[in-house]
């Protein structure tokens, strides 16, 4: 007599995944990770690691819940690893930079366009894991950065403000920013930065002519302007095609109210 054809006697069927949208599922999977983790490098790995579990898994009905939970499972994970070394940072700390060009789709994106900006990272970055899971929707509500809608007044006011900078106008810059406005740079404590946030529209106009000097004397710089995560930005490189940092900045009611400079190489590599 035969066998009954139980789960022991039962060939294993591999997982069929070619009739899900897995770019689709990838691009949900980065945004949320990078939301969390403010590291494009550590959401590309959790995303890899998520799709790799989605191929040997059966029967999943929901399959953008499913990447949805994974993907905040091992964010978590990398989070929990990650908070001693930021603890021990130097300066502020900023998310890597998400430039247009590697940022999720149109449909996504404008799902998502609050969530990734740099603001709203900075303010995840607050809570701790703990926070993540069991308050983080409350917490972030009640401290989601608020900015101007207008993408084409946003846009024209970085150019005013980039060539205030480079005239070295004070004046001109201090009209172009809030008078509470804030300059946060991040060196990593592996390039020159602020190493604490300059406060008010007069000394982060005369922060920014001074760097501006000092970047001057040391040569030639390429300048190409992009959106970083959802907002106006620039990307300075040398000639020789070395990325030297990322600029971007949120506008309120007309003005700047900050700007955010990352300078650490480690955040720049994959640009």
């Amino acid at each position: 007599m035969s066998p009954s054809p139980g789960p022991r006697n039962r060939r294993r069927v591999p997982p069929r995944t070619d009739h899900l949208d897995l770019d689709a599922l990838g691009r949900r999977g980065f945004a949320i990770a990078y939301r969390m983790l403010g590291s494009v490098t550590e959401a590309e790995d959790v995303v890899q690691e998520a799709l790799l579990r989605l191929s040997r898994t059966d029967g999943i009905d929901e399959p953008a819940a499913w990447i949805t939970t994974v993907v905040t499972r091992l964010s978590i994970d990398y989070l929990r690893l990650a908070r001693v070394r930021r603890e021990t940072y130097v300066g502020p700390w900023l998310p890597e930079p998400l430039i247009e060009e590697t940022a999720p789709g149109p449909a996504l994106r404008a799902e998502l366009s609050d969530s990734l900006s740099q603001a709203f990272l900075v303010v995840l970055e607050q809570a701790n894991c703990r926070q993540l899971v069991v308050r983080a929707k409350r917490h972030l509500a009640a401290q989601r950065p608020r900015f101007d809608a207008d993408a084409a007044k946003r846009d024209e006011l970085l150019e005013r403000f980039l060539a205030a900078a480079a005239d070295g106008d004070l004046g001109a810059l201090e009209e172009l920013l809030s008078e509470d406005a804030v300059l946060y740079g991040d060196g990593g404590g592996k390039a020159q930065a602020a190493t604490e946030p300059v406060v008010g529209g007069a000394e982060v106009a005369r922060f920014v002519v001074d760097i501006g000097r000092r970047r001057d004397a040391i040569g030639a710089f390429e300048l190409q302007l992009v959106s970083v995560n959802g907002q106006p930005g620039r990307i300075l490189r040398r000639p020789d095609g070395e990325v030297w940092d990322v600029l971007s900045i949120d506008v309120l009611d007309g003005r700047i109210q900050a700007i955010r400079i990352v300078r650490n190489p480690d955040k720049l590599a994959h640009l």
